[in-house]
């Protein structure tokens, strides 16, 4: 997969990872010790990203408290390498028609890609972290994550999760919908509920207490939950459905958050105590549990271990790659021959053009499933390829890469409509080109490749320019092939890349 490589990892590297959650940011600093992490540094703030997003729009007031929140976390990742840093973006980011207004200065802050995830991702994600941080058995478990966005629900068996959930429901979203103002009444506590029931109650089946044997709860909301029911005696360990009960009473006693006194409750939970409650007893009772233990393990331990595997050649993402391959019959020698074809354009433009190893992971990915669009129909192959790249639940992938890789699918052949790039950031938009191009050249030749050895030509790059020189009477020889050329030196043109063939 690698063009050159990928760093490996060794003993005393450096990992960080940041989630920038709907109601916090959390970083943390790791070192790897004997194949295992040992945390070094960990900070939290409260941003409230969540709150800032009205009619999925980020307030500039959410963005500036973000971006400034991520500034005081740069001093700390001074030590650690670039490419050993990744940052997710969860509900807030998710739901943002203009998240690029935060993601773009968040990349040049921290000096790394902001991935914006999907909810499956998160959850899958999230169970890595609580799995790595519980006894290594073979009982089933349902581990549940409450953020400030959504909440995460995961069946799983030791490090594999089987079923993946992600609702639209969280402790910062809720108490913005159902408690104007801060204000405290039971209407609003069981309209509360009742939406957290409706929300919970399409997954039962899978997720109902017959498929599990036990349940552990990973989140700041379900954390501070048992810590006020341990420090008020209200419950010996965990959270158990009595203890809800006495800790929903007690909170139902207050008229305004603000006014919210409890022992074990910090300050800035207060506003997202009890519609923290209300999901978690709509949780307890809609799929059966009648006891939680909690993990210290989430999402940002989660990131970690799945960077471990990036760095150590066990990336999550060719699994998944691999996958789609079987499931849509990819012809294996043709992906083969265009990630050849596609490597000896990467190979030589690379300098010029500036592309990183990323890029190539990219190139590597789309070479590998450019054709699943083929089970589909063959005409028109290439938008159905986009359609399950973009849509298509990819473990390992963030939306971002999605949404890359259904750009190349869909500009691998035809015309490079204006419309292909409306969801490209302006600064990526040369890098993009140059993918493409790679892409429809290497296209050109794949099925020359077949039937016969190609001959030594000459690939030579320059900024927005390519010129590619063969052997005197090789294009005569091959008039559809120089047909196809001369039809990419119009569309790359119009694009802005200037393509020369002699």
């Amino acid at each position: 997969m690698d063009a050159d490589n990928h760093d490996a990892l060794p003993e005393g590297s450096q990992l960080a990872a940041i989630d920038l959650g709907s109601n916090s940011f959390h970083l943390i600093i790791v070192k790897i010790e004997h194949g295992e992490m040992r945390p070094v540094q960990a900070l939290a703030e409260k941003v409230q990203l969540g709150a800032g997003l009205e009619n999925d729009i980020l307030s500039e007031d959410a963005i500036q408290r973000g971006l400034d929140c991520l500034s005081r976390f740069a001093q700390l990742l001074e030590s650690v390498g670039p490419e050993r840093i990744r940052a997710v973006g969860t509900n807030a980011l998710r739901l943002a028609h203009n998240r690029r207004a935060f993601t773009v200065p968040a990349k040049r802050i921290l000096g790394c890609r902001v991935d914006v995830i999907y909810g499956r991702e998160e959850a899958r994600l999230v169970y890595l972290g609580v799995a790595h941080s519980l006894a290594d058995d073979a009982q089933s478990r349902l581990v549940i994550d409450i953020g400030g966005g959504s909440t995460e629900c995961i069946v799983g068996q030791r490090f594999e999760p089987q079923f993946l959930e992600s609702l639209q429901m969280g402790c910062v979203s809720y108490g913005n919908a159902f408690f104007p103002d801060g204000r405290i009444s039971r209407g609003n506590y069981r309209r509360t509920y009742e939406e957290a029931r409706t929300q919970i109650y399409p997954i039962r089946r899978r997720f109902g207490s017959k498929n599990w044997a036990e349940c552990v709860g990973s989140s700041g909301t379900l954390q501070a939950i048992e810590a006020i029911l341990s420090q008020n005696g209200w419950d010996d360990g965990g959270i158990s459905r009595s203890g809800l009960a006495t800790l929903e009473k007690r909170l139902l006693k207050f008229k305004a958050m603000d006014d919210i006194q409890v022992e074990g409750l910090a300050a800035q939970r207060r506003s997202v105590i009890l519609p923290g409650v209300a999901i978690t007893s709509a949780l307890f009772d809609v799929l059966g549990i009648e006891h939680m233990r909690t993990s210290k393990g989430a999402l940002r331990e989660g990131v970690i271990y799945d960077l471990m595997g990036r760095l150590s050649h066990e990336d999550v993402r060719e699994r998944t790659v691999n996958a789609l391959m079987q499931r849509y019959a990819v012809d294996t020698d043709t992906a083969d021959i265009f990630e050849r074809r596609a490597r000896t354009f990467f190979m030589a433009t690379r300098e010029s053009w500036q592309l990183t190893p990323y890029d190539w992971d990219l190139l590597h990915w789309l070479t590998r499933t450019h054709e699943i669009g083929m089970a589909i129909a063959h005409k028109h192959f290439n938008r159905h390829s986009a359609y399950v790249l973009r849509n298509a639940d990819l473990p390992g992938f963030s939306q971002e890469e999605q949404e890359l890789l259904a750009v190349l699918a869909l500009g691998q052949r035809g015309k490079l409509k204006a419309d292909f790039f409306t969801e490209i950031a302006d600064t990526e938009l040369t890098r993009i080109l140059y993918l493409l191009a790679i892409i429809r050249l290497a296209s050109c030749f794949k099925h020359v490749e077949v039937l016969e050895q190609l001959p030594d030509f000459s690939i030579a790059a320059s900024v927005r320019s390519l010129t590619l020189r063969f052997p005197d009477g090789w294009l005569e020889n091959h008039p559809l092939t120089e047909r196809e050329l001369e039809t990419e030196k119009q569309v790359l043109g119009k694009a802005g890349l200037k393509l020369k063939i002699s």
